[in-house]
C-alpha cells in the first residue's frame, strides 16, 4: 500500500502541472477571444446592415461557435506544450495565428477595413494550416482538434470576401 501511495504522490506533481498548463492555455485562448469580442461590441448591428449571401449564418451562431473553437484551440495547445517533444516552433506558430485571429475582428467590425481584413484572414488561414502541420508532428490529437477551426476560418474567409465585395461602400 505504501508503494501505491508513493506512486500516486509522485504522479501528483505531473497531474498538477498538466492542470495548470491546461488552465493557462484556456486563459490564453479566452483572452484572445475577449480581445476580438471587444472589437465586436457593435458587430451585430454592422453585420445586420450588410447585404449578405443566402448562406450567411445568423449572428447568434458566431458566439457559441467561436467559444467552442477557442476551447478546442486551447486543448490542442495544451496537448502540444505538455509533450516531451520539442514544440517551440509549433507554439510560436500558434501564438502568431492567435494574434492574427484576435486582430481580425478589429479590422472588420471596428475599423470596417474590408480589403485589409480579407487579406488578413487569408494570412490567418495560412497560419492555421501551418500550425496544424506543426502540431501534427507533435500530437495527432492536437492537430485534429484544430481541424474545425481551420474549416470555420475557411468558411469565414469566403464570407468575408462576399460581404466585402457586396458592401464596398460600408468598408473604408
Amino acid at each position: 500500500m505504501s508503494r501505491s501511495r508513493a506512486s500516486n504522490s509522485s504522479e501528483l506533481p505531473g497531474a498538477r502541472r498538466d492542470v495548470i498548463l491546461l488552465l493557462l492555455c484556456l486563459v490564453l485562448a479566452y483572452t484572445a477571444e475577449a480581445v476580438g469580442a471587444v472589437a465586436s461590441v457593435h458587430a451585430a448591428s454592422f453585420y445586420a446592415s450588410l447585404l449578405q449571401p443566402r448562406w450567411a449564418p445568423p449572428p447568434w451562431l458566431f458566439g457559441p461557435v467561436w467559444t467552442s473553437l477557442y476551447t478546442l484551440m486551447a486543448i490542442a495547445l495544451w496537448q502540444v506544450v505538455r509533450s516531451t517533444q520539442p514544440h517551440s516552433v509549433a507554439t510560436v506558430l500558434f501564438l502568431v495565428q492567435l494574434v492574427l485571429n484576435a486582430l481580425w475582428s478589429w479590422l472588420f467590425f471596428r475599423w470596417h477595413l474590408g480589403g485589409l481584413s480579407f487579406g488578413w484572414i487569408v494570412l490567418l488561414l495560412a497560419m492555421i494550416a501551418a500550425t496544424l502541420g506543426a502540431f501534427w508532428r507533435i500530437s495527432r490529437i492536437a492537430a485534429i482538434l484544430l481541424v474545425p477551426y481551420l474549416g470555420w476560418v475557411a468558411f469565414a474567409t469566403l464570407l468575408s470576401w462576399s460581404l466585402w465585395r457586396a458592401n464596398l461602400a460600408a468598408f473604408s
